[in-house]
């Protein structure tokens, strides 16, 4: 299958030119191959053990949530300089998406996390790319749920909010600093991955139930979904690359 089909497939799905993000996440095609694409790889983050596993796999494409580029430019030395060496010399290209993989009604990570949790399927826009949902649970059952949603991993609870839920609010990733808007959004429970030291006695302040699940656990469903949606439409093997960072 042609590399390039696949990339005008993904940004038109995902709306690459159209959603704004961060400078350095650069979304869309970041390191091109010789054209061609037998199997991919899907991952978090196009971290060095992570392009050394797709190499070693045999895969030619590598779907990422955050791509190389984080930290801005920099000399092509050191780590960045055997990424790049690996990618070019083993004819592995690198597709990111970072928010408009988060905010897709389909594939995006917030949505299926929210599908995970069982929330209902009307849901309505939520800080940056996130949804919230109108939902009663008891807390206790919520953070099993959502403790299973991410392979078991611990759940940290700050339960400044209602045993009983009534509205949920789902952002994946490190939002945790903007607990005031969520609460502002009218939330009284607030999903993410991460967030400051002070975002747990803020929660308690605001009476918001503030729940972390994990930077990179809260991120692992869009990679998954979009390969898994890619093999659907072009019959491509793919796997998923587990490198947890535990944040």
């Amino acid at each position: 299958m042609k590399l390039s089909e696949i990339t005008t497939h993904l940004d038109r799905l995902l709306r690459i030119g159209e959603i704004k993000d961060y400078p350095n996440a650069l979304n869309g095609l970041q390191v091109a191959n010789d054209g061609n694409v037998t199997k991919i790889a899907a991952a978090v983050d196009a971290c060095e053990a992570v392009i050394t596993e797709a190499v070693e796999s045999g895969a030619d494409l590598l779907i990422v949530h955050h791509g190389l580029f984080w930290s801005g430019l920099e000399p092509v030395t050191g780590a960045a300089y055997r990424k790049l060496a690996l990618c070019l010399k083993n004819n592995l290209a690198i597709y990111s998406a970072h928010l408009p993989l988060d905010e897709h009604s389909q594939y995006g990570n917030n949505a299926l996390l929210c599908d995970a949790l069982g929330l209902p399927a009307e849901r309505h826009p939520f800080l940056t790319s996130g949804f919230a949902a109108d939902f009663v649970i008891e807390r206790a059952e919520l953070v099993e749920r959502l403790t299973a949603a991410v392979g078991g991993g611990r759940v940290h609870i700050a339960p400044g909010g209602p045993a009983e839920t009534k509205r949920i609010g789902v952002l994946s990733g490190g939002a945790g600093g903007a607990i005031a808007k969520a609460a502002s959004e009218g939330v009284d429970t607030f999903i993410t991955g991460e967030g400051p030291h002070w975002s747990y006695t803020a929660a308690e302040e605001l009476g918001v139930n503030l729940l972390y699940a994990g930077h990179y656990a809260t991120e692992t469903f869009g990679v998954k979904a979009l390969s898994a949606h890619l093999r659907s439409v072009y019959t491509l093997p793919w796997h998923f690359i587990d490198h947890p960072t535990g944040l």
